[in-house]
């Protein structure tokens, strides 16, 4: 009975320390788990053999080799640069990219590293883009340029089995001179346009004026009655020291009592 057990537990311990670690690696070596929004890319012995779906796939060790590749979208941000605008002034701009992969053997095959290279290319892209456009363009019409941008690195990448969802420009930097002259304008812009409204509000007044002065002289007595209008307005403090003319109206309103 004793010889029994001391046989069992040098057989677990035999299994515990030799035999799991090696079933342990050979499972790994064997056994591929790619999740559901990967794909796998496996080679055997150098060549492309085929793309592995999600789910468990068994490989032969040293003879395969998986790369797994991400199917999501990724984010990258095209680092900030300057660039000289058409009516040469320059700004420090940046923009931030959207793509996934679409087809997993030709982000393998057709380019080393298609994070790094979509990177640099729409990096080079933005500085030609934005070099055709003059500042006021780039301030007023981001977004269209951000779409001819979008569509050119997506022509471009598509050997890559790259698909660009979106570009978004971010940042428009400006020197401080232009900063202050573009204040300066934009105080003088609503300067005028405030004298406008101005202009526009006396013309407007003076309009009503002449038509309140037509209506005055037009009915009999009606001046008359706007002047003891008034009188009585500025009666109602006694502090104010009042004096006014008689207008010819009320005189002549006197002669119809005689």
């Amino acid at each position: 009975m004793f010889a029994e057990l001391l046989t069992l537990v040098i057989f677990g311990i035999f299994f515990l320390f030799f035999a799991l670690p090696i079933i342990t690696l050979i499972v790994t070596r064997f056994v591929k788990i790619i999740v559901q929004y990967e794909r796998g890319m496996l080679f055997a012995v150098g060549k492309f053999a085929s793309i592995l779906e999600p789910g468990v796939n068994f490989v032969i060790p040293f003879y395969h080799r998986l790369e797994k590749i991400d199917m999501r979208v990724t984010t990258i941000d095209v680092p900030k640069q300057e660039v000289m605008s058409k009516d040469n002034v320059p700004v420090n701009i940046n923009a931030v990219l959207y793509f996934r992969v679409f087809d997993p053997e030709k982000a393998i095959l057709n380019v080393e590293d298609y994070t790094y290279a979509i990177s640099k290319y729409a990096q080079t892209s933005l500085r030609n883009v934005t070099g055709e456009a003059t500042l006021d363009e780039m301030l007023s019409e981001r977004q269209q340029i951000a779409e001819k941008l979008r569509k050119i690195v997506d022509e471009a990448t598509d050997q890559w089995g790259i698909k660009v969802i979106a570009l978004e420009l971010q940042d428009i930097e400006l020197p401080e001179g232009m900063k202050r002259t573009m204040a300066k304008q934009a105080e003088a812009e609503r300067e005028k346009r405030a004298a406008i409204i101005k202009a526009e509000g006396e013309v407007a007044a003076s309009k009503n004026l002449s038509d309140a002065a037509t209506i005055l002289r037009g009915v009999k007595g009606a001046l008359h009655l706007r002047t003891l209008h008034s009188l009585n307005d500025m009666s109602s403090d006694q502090s104010n020291t009042i004096v006014f003319t008689v207008p010819l109206e009320v005189l002549r309103a006197l002669e119809d009592v005689d």
